[in-house]
């Protein structure tokens, strides 16, 4: 049975960057050459980033992925990789779409390449195309209709791409028609809690029904709001698991696999939904075994994340990536001595170093001291840049000048403590971050051109009840670890509270978040109406306020700054309702 040495690599790439992209697909070939690679994959649409979303209706844009990737198909054959397939994700455009109404103009394919020898020697273009969620892709997109085998080392390795593996039909059954060794789909598939689980049923569901072996590449990496969370797999055609990548880890994996020699009598022409097989041969020699003394490559199993480390690792990546990719080296963060605040700058010190993050308080005369306290005690733990500005003057002067009272009063404080934020950030080039949570944008409790303000909101999909949870994993990380929890735990145990009045607490305006947050899981991630939530057990009187509060706080939401998704239904792409909007659920 021939051996075919893979190499997975699980790369995190820049929307725009094709020149970047490139030289990285360069780099890591040559690695995988190292380690004696037959067949070299990178994820889907490396060469340009992923999503790139509008770019794809640009033609100077596709031209300049279609000229890229011929380069890089010869630099690959200059440095002695030729006769090495290597096979890349790129931005394409069809050569036979006519223009119609309902196409995107020009015809952009999302494409995969196989370079070898030099050249192009064989693309395609993804068949499925999703169009849910954050996924636009009948937007962008026309689907490909091939069914492509490329022979390597004697193997029929059958390609795909993403969604050609989350819907059903397609290429994976005509990978079985055309009795593939190996059915390899890269992919760019998005982080969403819980989606390992889900990703690793498919991928050994698709291998059953392709009848072969099953490798899933995935992306790592951020991109703004987007997660990859790599987990690269594959499995045998029996669905089990061979090796497995790590999570949020760029890297390159590379395993063995005896798989069956290519049929001499495979079919050709027209398989399954249509498809056109596009079989080309590379090599047909095959390799038998590793030589003597050549270690036998796994691949390797690596360790899975808890849940909350998981969604706190997407977190860092997506903050990173975001501050990294956008050319700042700083962020700034202003410290209330609350439980948001606190937990946005323990991410933001574990994604770009305490010494990159700058924190302000800013006190007023409704802040206590031990809110003040916290906020110095988080500095202290954490090591990031500290500084005290109160805003008591500059409120003092706007009171004197307005004579404002009430949620006036309240949200003037808010929005100096913002301005204050934007003017440091204009004077010393820092990036910031505003700290709000899922479960404040969802009902409104925030203020705009206040708590609002920033860049990025690293907690934005994290409901509250969440962002406790992940403050107290994050300690108790930090103590399995010998070092000092970053979080004060009295920021954890007290009341959260805006701290704008007098003895002001959130449940004032709120319910108890565990109750909120479980009537906002159904209507806003499952879109529940309000007779469904009250059948859930809640009550119909608080359901409706509940409701209202959403709906109403949607010209909010417009305007909040992007912020990671860790959630299958975050508030943007994922959710888009109309601002002006008099339909109400009546419970």
């Amino acid at each position: 049975m021939p051996r075919l040495r893979l190499a997975l690599n699980q790369i995190d790439s820049t929307v725009g960057d094709i020149d970047g992209n490139a030289e990285s697909v360069l780099r890591w070939t040559r690695h995988s050459a190292g380690q004696g690679a037959h067949l070299v994959a990178f994820p889907e649409m490396v060469l340009t980033g992923y999503p790139v979303e509008d770019l794809a209706l640009r033609s100077s844009f596709v031209e300049a992925s279609r000229a890229a990737l011929r380069s890089l198909a010869v630099r690959l054959a200059d440095e002695g990789f030729g006769g090495l397939p290597v096979v890349v994700g790129h931005l394409d455009r069809s050569a036979t779409a006519r223009p119609r109404y309902g196409q995107p103009a020009g015809a952009p394919q999302n494409a995969v390449a196989v370079l070898y020898g030099g050249e192009v020697a064989l693309s395609f273009a993804k068949h499925h195309l999703p169009n849910y969620g954050v996924f636009d892709e009948f937007r962008y997109f026309v689907p490909g209709d091939t069914m492509p085998v490329v022979r390597v080392r004697g193997v029929d390795v059958a390609l795909a791409v993403c969604e050609d593996l989350w819907q059903d039909g397609g290429r994976v059954p005509a990978a079985r028609s055309a009795r593939a060794g190996l059915l390899l789909s890269v992919n760019a598939s998005p982080y969403e809690r819980d989606k390992d689980d889900t990703r690793l049923e498919l991928v050994r569901k698709r291998a059953q029904e392709a009848g072969c072996t099953t490798a899933y590449l995935a992306m790592t990496g951020g991109q703004d709001e987007l997660v990859f969370d790599g987990d690269s797999i594959v499995v045998d055609r029996d669905g089990e698991v061979l090796a497995r990548a790590p999570q949020f880890t760029e890297g390159c994996m590379v395993l063995d696999l005896d798989l069956p020699a290519a049929d001499a009598d495979a079919p050709d022409g027209v398989v399954d939904d249509g498809l056109r097989i596009d079989r080309v041969v590379l090599s047909e020699e095959p390799v038998t075994g590793p030589a003597a003394g050549e270690p036998w490559l796994s691949g390797g199993l690596a360790e899975r994340l808890d849940d909350d480390e998981e969604i706190y690792s997407a977190l860092v990546v997506g903050l990173r990536a975001y501050v990294a990719k956008n050319g700042f080296r700083s962020v700034l963060v202003g410290l209330s001595g609350g439980i948001d605040s606190a937990l946005v700058a323990a991410v933001a010190c574990d994604a770009v170093g305490a010494e990159n993050v700058h924190g302000v308080s800013m006190p007023s005369r409704y802040s206590s001291e031990h809110s003040r306290d916290d906020a110095a005690e988080l500095a202290r733990r954490t090591g990031l840049h500290y500084r005290t500005v109160p805003i008591e003057p500059m409120f003092d002067a706007y009171m004197g000048a307005l004579g404002l009272t009430g949620l006036a009063e309240e949200n003037l404080q808010s929005r100096l403590r913002g301005t204050l934020l934007m003017a440091i950030s204009n004077q010393e080039g820092h990036l910031v971050l505003a700290p709000g949570n899922k479960s404040e944008l969802a009902v409104g409790y925030s203020t705009l051109y206040g708590d609002s303000v920033g860049a990025y909101g690293p907690i934005k999909d994290v409901y509250k009840t969440s962002v406790f949870r992940l403050a107290r994993w994050r300690n108790r990380a930090a103590a399995a670890r010998g070092q000092t929890p970053p979080i004060p735990e009295s920021s954890i145990t007290k009341p959260p509270s805006a701290e704008l009045r007098p003895g002001q607490v959130d449940t004032d305006s709120l319910p108890d978040y565990p109750v909120l947050d479980a009537i906002l899981e159904l209507y806003v991630d499952r879109d529940r109406g309000a007779d469904e939530i009250v059948a859930a057990g809640y009550d119909r009187e608080l359901v409706a306020r509940t409701l209202r509060m959403v709906d109403t706080a949607e010209y909010k939401r417009r305007q909040y700054p992007p912020g990671t998704k860790i959630s299958p239904k975050g508030f943007g792409k994922d959710r888009r309702l109309p601002v002006t909007n008099r339909w109400r659920e009546r419970g």
